[in-house]
């Protein structure tokens, strides 16, 4: 029996209705297979949220100790013993004693402050240190040379006062003279040219203007703080007038040089209201840390800056029992033992005097144009002084006795001797009659004396050994007329 008939029908799709369809089926597939992909990112970022979520404790913590290691694995890097203090506390006071170095170091340290590694300089192809102090051991045994008789010309000072009726003829006569040189006062005594001129004269026994003229010349302290000045025998001296600089605790210092050695630091009303602001209060001992602070009352002259010369220049009328002292200006930190600086700078060169040379000029009229231009003086009091060095005969000098004439004198190292004590009071003097910059009137005093030979005119580079220098913090205020 024959088949029907539609059994034998066949329908036919075109090819392009089959592409297109196969194209729909994939196109399904595709947006199925990206929203199940989504569904799975999704979840899997949420499950790490969650993590985080219950555990940012303790990754916060292991990322805080993995800085910490960092920083200790540094810290070894640059201390081979590891992270070991070197200190031991001295809990009467804010410094430690370094282990390895066996010196006293100021526990906070900030910049340039509070730096003990030693300057240098490259010698015939060779580094070496700019200031070759004595090991600790030998310091810690070094003693002050016995007193000897001076071998100088100069065998004894008088300091003409108010009181010697064979200079002032029993009356006030010159205290009224010389009006013209304002700088003079009941401090200083108003030395005339003509006396100026008859004090570089050598003679056994010297008599000079020196300060303290009057009782009544200002610069007055308490009898405790005479006292405690007798009694030093070796001092290291600094002063802050007008507020204009901070106090900075000497370092370096060994044990037996902190027995021997007085620290005293001058201030004025002005700097004692200015440091207590700041927290640096004198303590029932008079001291701040290890300096004996010395607050002086009535200054004598209404330049801060010569004000600071009175400690800078007359120590030794100050400290009338010392045969050393070591000057530092205000600006620096004295980081060196004391008695190994006298050895290195005067007993081992077998000096009387140490003043570091000028970094910068050697003639006293380049020096002389310098200061006008950085305005540290007026024109006209340099033009005077200038112009009586020249009348004077002093010549453009860039050298003594082989070594600059010029000296910076931040840091000056002396033994006390009548001779040196001669020359600070003529130094003095000089500052007193022209203008308070004193290098421009050392060099010229050196050359007057003529017989005081033996200095040390150490280089720049043994200056910052001797100290970190701080630069001035403010300006000192002027005291008013």
């Amino acid at each position: 029996m024959p088949s029907p008939m539609f059994n034998n029908i066949s329908i036919s799709v075109p090819d392009n209705d089959s592409d297109e369809l196969a194209v729909k089926m994939r196109a399904r597939a595709r947006k199925k297979r990206k929203k199940s992909g989504f569904r799975g990112d999704n979840e899997f970022f949420q499950g790490i949220f969650r993590k985080l979520l219950r555990w940012w404790a303790v990754l916060l913590f292991l990322l805080a100790l993995g800085l910490l290691i960092l920083e200790a694995s540094r810290i070894t890097k640059k201390n081979p013993e590891g992270l070991k203090s070197k200190f031991v506390t001295d809990k009467k006071s804010e410094f430690v004693t370094d282990k390895k170095s066996g010196f006293v170091q100021e526990k906070q340290s900030g910049g340039n402050l509070n730096r003990l590694d030693p300057t240098t300089r490259m010698v015939g192809g060779a580094r070496e240190r700019c200031l070759k102090l004595l090991s600790l051991e030998d310091l810690q045994h070094l003693d002050i040379p016995v007193v000897e008789e001076p071998k100088f010309p100069v065998k004894r000072v008088v300091y003409i006062s108010e009181t010697d009726k064979s200079y002032i003829g029993g009356n006030t006569t010159l205290l009224r003279r010389h009006t013209e040189v304002t700088r003079f006062n009941l401090f200083t005594g108003r030395q005339s040219l003509p006396e100026r001129e008859q004090s570089f004269k050598v003679n056994e026994t010297a008599v000079v203007h020196c300060g303290f003229y009057s009782e009544n010349g200002g610069f007055k302290v308490s009898d405790e703080d005479k006292n405690y000045m007798q009694t030093c025998k070796v001092v290291v001296s600094t002063c802050a007038f007008g507020g204009g600089d901070d106090l900075y605790q000497p370092i370096g210092m060994s044990e037996a040089s902190l027995r021997k050695v007085c620290y005293v630091a001058f201030w004025d009303e002005v700097t004692l209201t200015t440091q207590g602001a700041e927290g640096r209060r004198i303590g029932e001992n008079h001291m701040i840390g290890k300096w004996r602070i010395v607050v002086v009352r009535d200054l004598p002259f209404t330049d801060q800056r010569l004000n600071g010369k009175i400690p800078k220049m007359l120590g030794h009328r100050l400290f009338p029992q010392a045969r050393y002292s070591i000057w530092v200006d205000s600006k620096s930190q004295f980081r060196r033992d004391p008695l190994g600086v006298l050895e290195a700078l005067l007993w081992r060169t077998n000096s009387v005097l140490a003043i570091s040379e000028h970094g910068a000029r050697s003639s006293v009229y380049d020096e002389g144009k310098a200061v006008v231009k950085k305005n540290k003086a007026t024109p006209e009091e340099v033009e005077v002084q200038l112009t009586q060095y020249r009348r004077d005969g002093f010549p453009d000098d860039k050298r003594f006795n082989g070594k600059k004439a010029l000296s910076e004198a931040s840091v000056i190292v002396r033994e006390h001797t009548p001779l040196t004590n001669l020359f600070m009071c003529l130094w003095f003097n000089e500052v007193v009659r022209f203008t308070s910059r004193d290098q421009l009137s050392f060099p010229y005093v050196l050359r007057q004396l003529k017989v005081l030979k033996n200095i040390n005119i150490f280089p720049v580079c043994t200056r910052k050994d001797l100290v970190n220098s701080m630069g001035h913090k403010r300006k000192a205020r002027p005291l008013v007329s």
